[in-house]
């Protein structure tokens, strides 16, 4: 890490795809971000205080605002923490947790640096951590229109059959067709004054999918990563995002010394213009984000 000070830096995002209106929430989080790094001055716990109020909010894919699984009850969601001091921790398919970002930093405090479905859950339910809130109207609203969509014929997910649901169904409900597609992330980059960098990651998952299905955000390398040069969090379709190591891909070219700005754009480059994705980093003396679709978003740096 530097030895010398520097200013601190935070980047928030509400998903790729997400409505601009819903840009306060990310105001907000950052602003809960900065006011942690004043505090403690550790870039991770800042990471995390921005991905709970996106969690808390209920218009994001996260946390209270998770999607409803295909089956209109379902929500299965996953969270990651990282940093450069070491912590790392993801949770998957993590059902009735308020907050998963707070279980993915717990989970980096265990033997192992992912959990996921019952064992995560237990595991949630032994420290302590909420449980979920009820569905709301919103949510069931979401899942109407997204059934309505699998029944058409235009793609609810780019390049896949909306028939393949069907044939693929796993679910104990029957598939009902038809009675907002979803998959963007909820993410946070901090860079400390003292060098150190965190990112943290949350999401209701995809809609659609099938159960048990896991995202992005949850793999390291793939949905985020963290560094000596910077912190990288990534939006949008999974399993495009995964194929390309997104990510680290992206830490890659800023620690070659990419200017931070075209590192972002060159990995939004790698995929088709269907394909919705964005990216959010901070490195040594820049902070940023980038998306090919609306991108709720805000970047704050230390005075």
């Amino acid at each position: 890490m530097s030895a010398y000070p520097q200013a601190g830096a935070v980047v928030v995002h509400g998903g790729a795809g997400a409505s601009r209106d819903h840009e306060d929430a990310c105001v907000l989080a950052a602003r809960r971000a900065l006011a942690q790094l004043e505090v403690k001055g550790d870039a991770l716990e800042a990471a995390i205080a921005a991905v709970v109020a996106l969690e808390d909010d209920g218009r994001l894919n996260a946390g209270s605002g998770a999607v409803l699984g295909l089956d209109g009850a379902t929500v299965e969601m996953d969270a990651s923490i990282m940093d450069t001091r070491g912590r790392l921790g993801a949770v998957a398919c993590v059902q009735s947790v308020k907050n998963p970002v707070l279980l993915a930093r717990a989970i980096a405090d265990t033997p192992h640096w992912m959990l996921a479905g019952e064992g995560a859950q237990r595991f949630a339910r032994a420290i302590g951590l909420p449980e979920s809130l009820p569905v709301t109207e919103r949510q069931r609203s979401q899942h109407r229109e997204l059934m309505r969509q699998l029944a058409g014929s235009v793609p609810a997910m780019p390049g896949v059959d909306n028939s393949l649901f069907a044939r693929t169904w796993n679910y104990n409900s029957p598939m009902l067709l038809p009675e907002a597609s979803a998959c963007d992330t909820v993410g946070a980059v901090v860079r400390g004054p003292d060098g150190h960098f965190a990112v943290a990651t949350s999401t209701g998952g995809s809609a659609p999918s099938l159960l048990g299905r896991v995202g992005d955000s949850p793999i390291i390398g793939s949905g985020f990563y963290a560094g000596p040069e910077g912190a990288v969090a990534a939006t949008g379709i999974g399993e495009h995002i995964v194929r390309h190591l997104l990510a680290r891909t992206v830490y890659g070219w800023i620690a070659e010394g990419a200017p931070l700005d075209q590192a972002l754009r060159r990995g939004i480059e790698l995929f088709d213009p269907d394909v919705a994705v964005g990216l959010i980093a901070v490195s040594r003396r820049e902070a940023g984000a980038c998306s090919n679709r609306d991108m709720p978003q805000s970047r704050m740096t230390q005075r």
